[in-house]
């Protein structure tokens, strides 16, 4: 399987709800620097699909042409072994409705690659899994990466608050705020019960929480203990934060029994600005001028609803 070396464009389907679609595209263009009018698209970027609440799979182009003909001579110079392997049509395309693959379809041509394949097909547990379709009226070919879900398993935690936010915001706000985790130092000093917190432990990121209220405190660790993580939560005001961090995530204390005045939350972002480089703050309310006066500049940003009818709503901002 020499062929997996020379891989270096990568094809990912997408999966959101109209709710989720403005989140969605910021998490598209912090991890790929561009996004997609479709829910499938090539990037030079490698992310596991796993990362992302969004992403559905990923297939490394190993091969591709101009029709399945091309895909077809090519796949017969695979030599898996004494390997197994199966063969998945990607269902999501860009097609027009008149050129769409039907499922009966689909079937023939996994058979079809199937039988160029020297190996032994296996549809239950193969050594190697394939994926084949088709993206800007081009076929490829290669390897498959399914997303694996790990959000949906940190959706029940021993403590609960009616007003963190959802598993899938937060592991799509992580992503956005540390695209490439490699050397990047992060913090959440207002951390609450640790949503964000165990969803960037779960992906191996280097963060740290920190939290004024010692229930809340108290709250975050027993969550990240309860899935098997280890992080270091802190008790204390943002004001004591001394260390110097690459990036900080802020969801701005706002509902009654936080207290937070807009004097507080100036505040916060204030002191994010002496020790962080990077901020992306989640709020409520519109504070633009907020975010100028503490020094920072808007790079980006979203809106993020929740709810019936997305009646509640946060906005995703990213600020430097």
């Amino acid at each position: 399987m020499d062929q997996y070396k020379e891989i270096s464009e990568f094809v990912y389907t997408y999966i959101c709800s109209e709710e989720e679609r403005s989140l969605c595209r910021l998490e598209m263009r912090s991890l790929f620097g561009g996004e997609s009018c479709s829910n499938i698209f090539r990037s030079s970027v490698k992310i596991d699909p796993s990362r992302s609440p969004f992403i559905k799979e990923r297939i490394d182009v190993m091969f591709e042409g101009d029709d399945i003909r091309d895909i077809l001579k090519q796949v017969e110079q695979l030599r898996l072994m004494d390997g197994t392997f199966k063969v998945l049509f990607v269902k999501i395309n860009d097609l027009d409705k008149s050129k769409k693959i039907e499922y009966q379809e689909r079937l023939k041509i996994e058979r079809e690659i199937g039988s160029r394949i020297r190996g032994k097909a296996d549809i239950h547990r193969p050594d190697f899994l394939f994926g084949i379709g088709t993206v800007d009226g081009r076929w490829f070919f290669g390897p498959y990466h399914k997303n694996e879900a790990i959000w949906f398993l940190h959706m029940k935690k021993p403590r609960e608050y009616s007003t963190a936010l959802s598993t899938r915001a937060a592991r799509a706000i992580v992503n956005i705020a540390v695209p490439n985790p490699e050397g990047v130092k992060v913090i959440d000093p207002c951390c609450g019960i640790g949503t964000v917190l165990v969803e960037a432990l779960s992906m191996g990121i280097d963060i740290v929480g920190r939290d004024i209220n010692p229930i809340v405190a108290a709250g975050s660790r027993e969550n990240i203990a309860h899935f098997g993580l280890v992080g270091d939560v802190t008790l204390g005001p943002i004001s004591e934060v001394i260390e110097k961090y690459d990036t900080a995530i802020i969801d701005l204390p706002y509902n009654h029994c936080l207290r937070a005045t807009p004097e507080d939350q100036l505040s916060i972002l204030k002191h994010a600005r002496r020790f962080a480089k990077k901020v992306v703050v989640v709020t409520v309310k519109t504070i633009d001028h907020m975010i100028e006066e503490a020094g920072f500049e808007v790079i980006d940003r979203c809106e993020a609803k929740k709810g019936l009818a997305g009646t509640f709503s946060r906005q995703i901002i990213v600020c430097v």
